[in-house]
């Protein structure tokens, strides 16, 4: 077992490594690498991560992951579904005989060989954002400092999706506001209006379209057709 000044250095040098990714996609490829190397017992890892649609799990380190996370919103149980719902911390040291989850568990330990679990919600003070879901083929894998140290490691990844979901938003954000000025300049130049009537005209046809502004104004800068 490691001690805890080690395992304080390894997740150290896990944050400074999340730190900086402006894609939530790479943020989480790099929570796998670093959860399997730094978490005792860890063999499979699946981050799970909160829509405005749902639920899905964009990144695993085994592709099967994916489908079983996906058994546990359609079943409506598992540890990343009660994490997710119910508490901060879910262990299972036997997922084929959890009572629980007497669907999920048994067809997770059968079709993946998967046998002992602990799964993270992770959040920040304002929201739920997903869940790291640890996985490990032997049961009982994961001791109290297991669970602890993975607990850390979590309120890390919280905070470093929070950060790259925030910079995704706002690349969005100041992309759409470029977009939409693009549109004013061609309304402006071709009839002669103000920069306040020229994004009057856009809200209007988004509003009688029921079609979002900025997807009006990215249909003018690519056809030039002006908006009917």
């Amino acid at each position: 077992m490691e001690t805890p000044a080690s395992f304080a250095d390894q997740l150290a040098d896990a944050a400074r490594s999340m730190q900086g990714w402006s894609s939530t996609h790479l943020t989480l490829e790099s929570v796998v690498l670093v959860a399997t190397e730094i978490i005792q017992g860890c063999d499979l890892v699946g981050i799970s991560i909160v829509h405005s649609h749902g639920i899905d799990t964009p990144v695993g380190s085994n592709e099967t992951l994916n489908r079983i996370d996906e058994l546990q919103f359609v079943l409506k149980e598992g540890p990343c579904f009660d994490a997710l719902r119910m508490h901060e911390i879910v262990h299972s040291p036997d997922l084929a005989h959890d009572r629980r989850w007497p669907r999920w568990g048994p067809l997770v330990a059968q079709e993946v060989g998967v046998a002992s679990i602990v799964s993270y919600r992770l959040y920040t003070t304002q929201d739920t954002l997903g869940a790291m879901n640890l996985y490990s083929l032997k049961p009982d894998a994961f001791d109290a400092d297991d669970i602890n140290n993975g607990q850390a490691l979590a309120a890390h990844v919280g905070v470093a999706l929070a950060a790259s979901q925030n910079a995704e938003h706002l690349h969005l954000a100041l992309s759409n506001r470029t977009v939409i000025g693009r549109a004013e300049g061609i309304l402006m130049e071709r009839f002669g209006l103000p920069p306040d009537q020229a994004f009057a005209v856009l809200r209007r046809v988004s509003q009688r379209r029921n079609v979002k502004l900025n997807c009006v104004a990215e249909e003018l800068v690519r056809t030039g057709e002006t908006p009917r």
